[in-house]
């Protein structure tokens, strides 16, 4: 089973940008598809991102595409998610997920494995 720890988060002026990391242990992530979801509250969680095994696939929700970027590094067990121009509305808890499966997935059942997330808050 692997272990997935997020970091990064925090309180941000609207227009900011944070990265966000999630580092993975007990078994390599190489292979698996790896996601970052969010649930604000009150809200379910929803999809923001997903990246293929080698990076060359990735999809983003409509509503952070031009904005997010994800990215990985295999060498380091590690996921990245760049966020810029930040928004009020993308204030949330942001969740790392891994899929141990090669075709890439986007609904959080898909996913088996969960950090215990990151807050982000963005102040208008």
């Amino acid at each position: 089973q692997v272990q997935l720890v997020e970091s990064g988060g925090g309180l941000v002026q609207a227009g900011g940008s944070l990265r966000l990391s999630c580092a993975a242990s007990g078994r390599t992530i190489s292979s698996d598809v790896m996601g970052w979801f969010r649930q604000a509250q009150g809200k379910e969680r929803e999809f923001v991102a997903a990246i293929n095994w080698s990076g060359g696939t990735t999809l983003y929700a409509g509503s952070v595409k031009g904005r997010f970027s994800i990215s990985r590094d295999n060498a380091k067990n590690t996921v990245y998610l760049q966020m810029n121009s930040l928004k009020p509305e993308d204030t949330a808890v942001y969740y790392c997920a891994a899929r141990d499966r090669a075709n890439m997935r986007l609904m959080p059942a898909d996913f088996g494995s969960w950090g215990q997330g990151t807050q982000v808050t963005v102040s208008s």
